[in-house]
């Protein structure tokens, strides 16, 4: 089932595109409750964070971690994605440790969407030019 189909694909796009005009992006990944659902999990379940957005930028590198948290988490538009997210952001290194060590993060990057990265959207999505 495509994105388009469960999930707000324009706004996902968007979010992306105004998270990437402040740090250019690697990789996105998307998980989290509604993810799941397009994967046919049963509705009687323990939902957890709708949804769990991992941002992957060497440009995090310098950034207090809170900082960078704060920031991409406020650029996500919960009225128009139904849900809010639960925003991670990692340097390549950061990410490669947390996904060892942090269960949400582990089954987004395992079992998640990759918005931009080898198998999403593409890399550089939105560079320079975010869509507000």
């Amino acid at each position: 089932m495509a994105v388009a189909e469960m999930l707000n694909e324009r706004e996902l796009r968007r979010y992306v595109n105004r998270v990437d005009g402040r740090w250019p992006l690697e990789r996105v990944l998307l998980g989290g409750a509604r993810v799941q659902d397009m994967h046919g999990a049963l509705p009687q379940r323990e939902r957890g964070s709708e949804y769990v957005v991992v941002l992957i930028s060497e440009f995090f590198g310098g950034v207090p971690w809170l900082e960078r948290v704060y920031q991409a988490a406020n650029l996500w538009d919960a009225a128009e994605m139904g849900g809010a997210a639960d925003v991670h952001c990692y340097t390549p290194e950061e990410f490669a440790r947390r996904r060892e060590s942090l269960p949400v993060v582990r089954a987004v990057a395992d079992e998640g969407i990759e918005l931009v990265g080898s198998g999403g959207w593409g890399p550089g999505l939105g560079t320079g030019s975010p869509q507000n």
